[in-house]
């Protein structure tokens, strides 16, 4: 190769260089939200769209009680121009990493926040249920928050933030009052849920539904059920006549089949998405369809 030719091959790869480096400037200088969970993290993606870098901690079809962070993504939380958590104690395992990144002067929004909390309602779990997103209208309150919040991150246009916030709204107005439709048409009788562990509490008081109980006792995953909690439940659930059993898709059901073993009647076992997203083609990608497959589960299987 002449000297010639080769100059300008070195000067066409460093203007190569130079331009992926730019390229690469570009994204780096965009805002950086941390979210905790992948259901606020779909959420805060619809808002912000490509105006942010968004980090969303929790892999999908994970347990929020229990899932753990890398050293990066600790660090990265601590760069972040928001971290936006779920809080009420649901992210058990993150809590130390969101108090570091608020003593290193970052913003933290924690959705728990900005709802009507309720209580947990059972004998076997006390304190405020972090479960709210059972409920769209309190994810309809959460969303004017994060509008507000990213608002003020430099860099974000708030008048297209404002847009994406308003047509989102719309779409969980439209998925409150399409629920709303749903489930009244289930018969009171029939309105009645077990699941795993005690995570529809916001849906049942907006809806009407009862809650028999659940398998795993508390408002945690991480708690373990004894053969007297499981032979309880059964005898509640013979008492009510619930037809199914509702096992949560980050959860195994080997539970949930015992205790219908347990109950000794015709009860079947049907999977919900309660507290994850899952990977593309699993069925619930966004919030809004986890809503929605949920919705058809349950008013097919009490309908």
């Amino acid at each position: 190769m002449s000297r010639r030719r080769a100059a300008l091959a070195l000067g066409l790869a460093a203007a190569a260089l130079a331009t992926a480096g730019c390229t690469a400037s570009a994204a780096d200088a965009r805002p950086s939200v941390v979210v905790t969970t992948n259901i606020l993290g779909d959420v805060v993606g619809e808002l912000v769209g490509e105006q942010a870098e968004v980090l969303t901690l929790m892999p999908p079809d994970a347990d929020p009680h229990s899932f753990e962070i890398s050293a990066q993504e600790a660090a990265a939380m601590e760069r972040a121009d928001l971290v936006v958590a779920n809080g009420l104690g649901l992210e058990e395992g993150l809590a130390q990493h969101v108090a570091t990144a608020e003593a290193a002067g970052v913003p933290i929004l924690e959705a728990g926040d900005h709802v009507d909390v309720l209580e947990h309602s059972s004998a076997d779990a006390s304190g405020p249920d972090p479960h709210f997103w059972t409920d769209p209208a309190q994810m309809r309150a959460v969303v004017g928050a994060l509008e507000e919040a990213l608002a003020g991150i430099d860099g974000i246009d708030a008048a297209a933030l404002a847009g994406a916030a308003d047509a989102y709204d719309g779409e969980l107005a439209a998925l409150e009052a399409d629920l709303e439709a749903r489930f009244a048409a289930i018969p009171d009788e029939r309105r009645a849920l077990v699941t795993n562990h005690h995570v529809f509490g916001y849906l049942a008081e907006r809806y009407g539904f009862r809650l028999v109980g659940a398998v795993v006792p508390g408002g945690t995953t991480l708690a373990a059920p004894s053969a007297s909690d499981l032979a309880g439940l059964a005898d509640a659930i013979r008492e009510a006549g619930v037809p199914v059993i509702f096992a949560e898709s980050s959860q195994p059901d080997r539970l949930v089949q015992v205790l219908a073993e347990e109950a000794g009647v015709d009860v079947r076992v049907e999977t919900l998405f309660t507290e994850s997203l899952t990977a593309p083609g699993g069925g619930a990608e966004t919030y809004l369809q986890m809503q929605q497959a949920n919705a058809d589960r349950i008013e097919a299987a009490l309908g």
